[in-house]
Parts: structure tokens; sequence; C-alpha cells
């Protein structure tokens, strides 16, 4: 690697930059926006990298961007922030609570944005000074709580062409800030949405006999089929059905001709992945045959299992000990969450990291996907000198993935 000052450049540009990037999350987490209606949001992105003199490239739904800095000789490492909010209600007492009713960034994603924003920022400036031996992407992407993800979208407007190697990170408020949760392999499971709808004759509650109990019926799936899926795989692929909604009927005394269930399966395993939707739909069939109801299952496919690579993993574990100090990183177990960071490295190599957002000696036991989520936020400047890191690593070490790569290819929108 090119012997280099990278720590003190860091602290130069975050002691000129901090205070904005944090102002500049503060100001998304006041205005969040659902998947792919994050105008506002993609504005702001793209009005800061362009006063910076770089030229985002918004993806083609109107919503996300993608943006290049340095040139296309060398590597080409991308760095991916989802820019998206989930649909709960702002529970915080903070001068920047969501100011849209219903609609909070629960998840850190505003966090996610500031940290690749000031990563490409500062990553411009060892462009102009002509210390940045390749290309980086940002990616600013949609609707990651979409099932099955904007990461697919991203892909189609050929965002990982020629793209080498690709990092992301994400919030967790069980790592103190200045520390960096890594694993090799899965990191976290695969995500699929199902719903079932029970159909049948209903009737007086009376004489369920003449009739199908389809009350009866919708417990037995609602109870039999979570168990009856954790037998018929191997419990190492830990493969979970849990039902996040249920309903059926509007009175006592009459047996309902309509009931309806839905809820996620999720799995640490790839090819367990791949075969849950055939068991499932065997072992519904099963269970409606018995009670003599019908089932329509609508099967969602999510996302695969996220799979970091043993060399990008190195490169993160290599650029935390530069930048955040040593005793930085720590390990991180599997998660059985969903993020459709894995569609890209499905595609090329990269790693997914856990960014500790809790302040040092907290007692607090938050968790994302809550309406009191928050961070502490000097984990932005953390994440800016991890992923700046990280990517100067990745194109001074990482090189090729493959010989005879070609050029890195423009991004189309």
């Amino acid at each position: 690697m090119q012997a280099r000052d990278l720590r003190g450049q860091l602290g130069a540009f975050l002691n000129a930059n901090d205070r904005d990037l944090i102002e500049f999350r503060r100001d998304l987490h006041a205005h969040p926006e659902l998947g792919f209606v994050e105008h506002r949001t993609t504005e702001r992105i793209a009005t800061r990298l362009e006063q910076a003199g770089l030229t985002p490239v918004p993806l083609p739904r109107g919503t996300g961007l993608i943006c290049d800095i340095g040139s296309g000789d060398g590597p080409t490492v991308a760095l991916r922030a989802d820019i998206d909010a989930l649909p709960l209600l702002d529970e915080k007492d903070v001068s920047y609570r969501s100011t849209v009713p219903g609609v909070c960034h629960a998840c850190g994603h505003d966090v996610h944005t500031a940290i690749i924003l000031g990563t490409g920022l500062f990553l411009a400036e060892q462009a102009a000074a002509g210390l940045l031996p390749g290309r980086v992407r940002l990616i600013f992407q949609p609707a990651e709580e979409v099932v099955p993800g904007g990461a697919l979208k991203v892909l189609e407007a050929g965002g990982i062409n020629g793209v080498d190697r690709i990092f992301g990170l994400h919030c967790d408020p069980r790592v103190d800030v200045g520390r960096v949760g890594l694993r090799t392999g899965p990191i976290t499971g695969a995500c699929d949405k199902v719903s079932v709808r029970l159909g049948g004759p209903g009737g007086h509650t009376a004489r369920p006999h003449l009739t199908a109990d389809l009350v009866f019926a919708l417990a037995k799936i609602v109870t039999e089929l979570p168990a009856a899926l954790s037998r018929r795989v191997d419990p190492r692929h830990s493969l979970s059905l849990v039902w996040g909604r249920v309903q059926a009927g509007s009175v006592a005394n009459a047996i309902p001709d309509d009931g309806l269930a839905e809820g996620t399966i999720r799995t640490l395993d790839e090819q367990a992945w791949h075969e849950a939707p055939d068991l499932f739909k065997s072992l519904l069939d099963s269970v409606a045959v018995a009670y003599g109801v019908t089932a329509e299952m609508n099967y969602i496919r999510g996302v695969p299992p996220t799979i970091n690579e043993e060399t990008s993993v190195e490169m993160l574990s290599d650029a935390a000990g530069e930048v955040l100090g040593p005793n930085s990183v720590v390990p991180t177990p599997q998660s059985l969450g969903g993020e459709d960071f894995g569609w890209y490295l499905e595609s090329v190599p990269g790693a997914y990291a856990r960014l500790g957002v809790r302040t040092p000696g907290s007692n607090g036991r938050f968790d994302i996907h809550q309406g009191t989520f928050d961070v502490d936020e000097r984990c932005i400047g953390a994440g800016v000198s991890l992923m700046a890191a990280t990517a100067l690593t990745a194109l001074w070490d990482g090189g090729r993935t493959a010989a005879g790569a070609t050029a890195a290819e423009p991004v189309t929108a």
C-alpha cells in the first residue's frame, strides 16, 4: 500500500465537515420517505454531491442515485447506502424528530446515507489530489425495506457493471461507537414474505360438522406449520416461520368463509431458502385438505443470505485497525434479519459490516425497527473513516478479482 497519513487526512476532513454531516443526517431524519418515494432524499444527496463537483446519475425510477469518483484506470470499488425509512411512528423527543406522521428512520438508513455521502466527499478530495488509484462508485439505493429490495433495481440499471468489490454497513445498537462488527461468511439470513388465504362455505357455529370450521383450520395452519417446517429442515439452517397478521370472521356465532394469515420465512442457509417455497406449499395443502378448506398461497421471494467474502472482510478489518485503532473490530453473529445487500454479493465479492452506534457505558437496550431508535452521532465520523479507508485499501491492495478484467464500465440509467 502506498505510504499515507490517512488517519490524519480523515481527521482534518472530519474536523471541517463532521457538523455538516450530522446536520445532514438530522435533516433526513426529520423528513423520512418510504421506499421508492425518496424524492426529497435523492434531491438532497444529489445537490450535495454536485456542490462538490461530482456528477450523480439518478436511477430510472427517479429515487436513488449512483455517483462515480475517480478515473476508470485501476479497480472499481462500490460503497452502498440505503436511503428509505420505515412506516413507524417516531417516539423520540428530539429536535430532529420525524415531521412525517407514521414514518421514521428507525433502522439507521439516514446514518448510512450521511456516512456514504461523507465518504464520497472525502474521496473526491483524494481524487483531486491524485491519491485515488481507481474508481469508487457510490450507490444510494432506494427501498431496502421493500421486498424483494431496491438492490434489484440498481442491478437492472447496471449499477454494479465493472465493479470489482462492494462494501456496505448497518447501524448496530449493540456495539459501541468506534467499533465495528465483522464476520466472514453469512452475516444475515434469507427472508421471504408469505400470505395464506383460506376459503370455505361458512356456516353456524352450532353446526360446524355441516360446514368447514375455517377458524379452527386457520389456527392449525398458524400453529402447526412453524413446527412442521422446523422438523423438515436441518436444524442448523434455522428455518423460521413467524406470523405477523391473522384475520378471520366478524361475529362470534358465525363460521366465516374467508381467513388470512401473513408472515415471514427466514433461514440462515441458501439451499434451505431455495427449497422453502415447495416445502411450505406441501405442508399447507396437507393441513387444508384435512379440514376441508381451500388454501391459496402467495409466496413473495425476499432476499438471499448476505454472505461476506473472506478477502473483503480482511480489507474491512485492516481499514478499521488503521483508522479506528486496535481492538476496534469485534465478532458479530449471523442474524435472521433480511438485507438486500445479499443480491449484490451474488454478483461480485464484498462484505457487509455492523457499525457500532451505542454510547459507551450506556445502559439503554435500543434495537432497530423501534420508534425509539437513535444513535450516538459520533458514529458518522467513525463510519466515514471506516468506509474511506476500506475503499482505499481495496483500491491499493485489492487489484482485479479476475485475470484479464476490463476497465470499469460507465453507469447507465
